[in-house]
C-alpha cells in the first residue's frame, strides 16, 4: 500500500507540475496507463539500451569495413582503424555485460511474480522472500534498470521526460545539488563577472527555496553591460544547468518590436485579425516549453508599449495570449539584456587599473541615470539590475586560451591531430584585440579571420597529400602567425641529415 500511495502521489505532483494544457486526473491516468504498458514491455521484450548498443556496433563495423577497403589501396587510415578496433572491443564487452544484467533482472522479476501468484500458508515468510528478491533486484539494477518489476516513481519521471522534453528525473534528484554548485558552473563559462553571477544565483536560490511568491517567474534579471562581456553566454549556461540543455533557451530579439502594434506578434493576434490562431512568438514558445530561460535581448530597443506587456508576467507569472489561453511563466527564468549605460561603464573603467575600478554597487549608481532615461521606474522596479564589467587584458588572455582549447579539441576529435600553441601566439592575438567595445566577440572575429582559415588550409593540403600530421604547432614570430606540421619529427630529421654529412 505504501508503494501504491507513493506512485500515485508522485504521478499527481509530477503531472501537475510538468504537464501543461491538460487537467487532472486525465493526465495522471494517461501517465499511469503508459507506465503500466512500459513495465509490461520491459518484461517481454529486449531492452532499448541493448538495441541502441547493437545499432552502434553495426555502425562501427560498417565504418571499419569501408575504411579497411580504402586502406588496402591507400594506407592512410591506420590510426582510425586502431581506434575503431578498440571501440568495438569496448562496445562488445558492454553489450555482453548488458545482456547478462538483463537476464539476471528478468529471472528475479519472474521469481517475484511466481511467488506473488502462489497461495502461501505462511504469508509473512513469502513476503520476506519477495522483499529479499526485490533487494537483490535493486542491487543489480542500480540507477539504470533494464526490467521493471512494477510501476514506480522512476518510470513515471521517465515518461514525463519523454513527453515534455524536461529532464524530470535529473531535476528531481539533483536540483538542490545543482543550485548549490550553480555559481561554479557559471564561472567556468562566464569569466570575470563574479558579482553578476552571484546576484543571479542568489535570486534563483531564493526562488527555489520557495521564499518568494511561487506564482512569479523564478527570477527576473536585467543584465546591463557592454557588448561581448558574457550576457548571452550567461543565458546559455543557465539553460544548460537549470533545465538540462541549451535547447531550453527561448531568445526574443526585442529590436524587432520597435512599434506599438508589434505587441500582437508576441502574444498572438486577437480574433478577427490576421494571424489569429497561430499563437504568439513568446506565448507559444513558453506554452510548448514551460521550463526554460527566456532571453529578451536588447530590451531597450523595444517600444514602451511592448515593455509594458511584461508587467503582468513579472508580477503574476502569467500572460493571456490572443486566443484567451493563460500562459504560465512561473517555471521560467527571465533575463533581459541591455547596452543602455554601456558608455557610463566604459567611462568608469577605461584607462584605469583594474584595482581602481568601481565596485559593483558603485557601478549601479553610475548606471542609474542612463537606465532611468531609457526605462520607466515601474519597469525597473520589477527586476534585479545586474551590471557586467568590461573585459581587461588578463581576462582576455583566459578567454583566448579557452577558445583556442575548443578549436584544438575539435581538430583532435575530427582528425586525430594534436594542436599546440605558444604563449607568443596568445600575446599576438591579445595585441590585435584593439576594439574595446566588442569584448570577447573581438577574439572570435580574429580567430575566425586568421587562425581557422589558415588551419583549414594546412589540414586540407595534408589530406590531399595523404599525409595528415600528428602535431600542428601554432607559433607567432615578427607579428606573423606560423604553422608547423610535426615540428619534432622535422627537427629530428634535420639533425640526422647534419650528422650524416659530418660523417661523410
Amino acid at each position: 500500500m505504501c508503494l501504491v500511495y507513493q506512485v500515485k502521489t508522485s504521478c499527481f505532483f509530477s503531472t501537475h507540475q510538468y504537464i501543461s494544457g491538460r487537467q487532472l486526473p486525465d493526465k495522471a491516468v494517461s501517465v499511469l496507463d503508459t507506465a503500466a504498458a512500459r513495465v509490461a514491455l520491459t518484461q517481454n521484450a529486449q531492452p532499448v539500451k541493448l538495441d541502441q548498443l547493437k545499432a552502434q556496433e553495426h555502425n562501427l563495423k560498417l565504418e571499419q569495413q569501408i575504411l579497411e577497403n580504402e586502406h588496402r589501396q591507400i594506407p592512410i587510415h591506420h590510426e582510425r582503424l586502431e581506434t575503431l578496433k578498440a571501440n568495438l572491443e569496448s562496445l562488445q564487452k558492454e553489450i555482453h555485460e548488458t545482456e547478462e544484467q538483463w537476464k539476471k533482472e528478468l529471472e528475479l522479476v519472474h521469481k517475484i511474480q511466481d511467488l506473488e501468484a502462489q497461495n502461501h500458508a505462511n504469508e509473512s515468510e513469502a513476503y520476506d522472500q519477495i522483499n529479499l528478491l526485490r533487494k537483490d533486484l535493486a542491487e543489480i539494477q542500480g540507477q539504470q534498470p533494464l526490467v521493471f518489476e512494477r510501476v514506480n516513481s522512476q518510470i513515471i519521471n521517465e515518461i514525463i521526460s519523454d513527453w515534455t522534453g524536461i529532464p524530470v528525473g535529473k531535476m528531481v534528484n539533483d536540483e538542490i545539488k545543482q543550485i548549490l554548485t550553480l555559481e561554479d558552473k557559471l564561472g567556468e563559462r562566464v569569466m570575470g563577472q563574479d558579482y553578476a553571477l552571484t546576484q543571479l544565483v542568489q535570486g534563483i536560490k531564493t526562488s527555489k527555496a520557495r521564499l518568494e511568491d511561487p506564482n512569479k517567474p523564478q527570477g527576473v534579471f536585467l543584465l546591463v553591460g557592454p557588448s561581448g562581456v558574457g550576457k548571452t553566454e550567461t543565458a546559455l549556461t543557465l539553460a544548460n544547468e537549470l533545465y538540462g540543455g541549451e535547447q531550453h533557451l527561448i531568445t526574443i530579439n526585442m529590436s524587432e518590436y520597435q512599434e506599438a502594434h508589434t505587441v500582437s506578434s508576441l502574444k498572438g493576434a486577437p480574433p478577427g485579425y490576421v494571424g489569429y490562431g497561430q499563437g504568439g512568438v513568446l506565448t507559444e514558445a513558453v506554452r510548448r516549453n514551460p521550463y526554460s530561460v527566456v532571453l529578451l535581448d536588447e530590451i531597450e530597443k523595444a517600444h514602451s508599449d511592448v515593455q509594458e506587456l511584461f508587467y503582468q508576467v513579472f508580477d503574476k507569472g502569467t500572460l493571456e495570449d490572443g486566443e484567451g489561453r493563460v500562459i504560465d511563466f512561473k517555471n521560467t527564468t527571465i533575463l533581459l539584456t541591455s547596452n543602455a549605460g554601456s558608455s557610463a561603464i566604459m567611462q568608469a573603467c577605461l584607462n584605469t587599473p583594474v584595482e581602481e575600478w568601481p565596485t559593483a554597487e558603485e557601478l549601479i549608481d553610475h548606471l542609474k541615470p542612463s537606465l532611468y532615461k531609457q526605462f520607466k521606474p515601474a519597469f525597473l522596479g520589477r527586476m534585479r539590475v545586474v551590471p557586467y564589467f568590461p573585459l581587461h587584458d588578463d581576462l582576455l588572455v583566459r578567454i583566448i586560451k579557452h577558445k583556442l582549447g575548443k578549436i584544438t579539441a575539435r581538430i583532435e576529435k575530427q582528425y586525430g591531430t594534436q594542436v599546440q600553441y605558444s604563449d607568443d601566439l596568445v600575446e599576438l592575438l591579445l595585441s590585435r584585440c584593439t576594439e574595446v567595445d566588442s569584448g570577447a566577440r573581438n577574439v572570435d572575429n580574429i580567430l575566425n579571420s586568421t587562425v581557422l582559415p589558415a588551419l583549414a588550409t594546412e589540414i586540407l593540403v595534408a589530406l590531399a597529400e595523404q599525409k595528415l600530421p600528428k602535431i600542428i604547432m601554432i607559433d607567432a614570430k615578427d607579428d606573423e602567425i606560423q604553422y608547423l606540421l610535426d615540428p619534432v619529427a622535422k627537427a629530428a630529421k634535420k639533425r640526422t641529415s647534419k650528422k650524416l654529412k659530418s660523417e661523410v
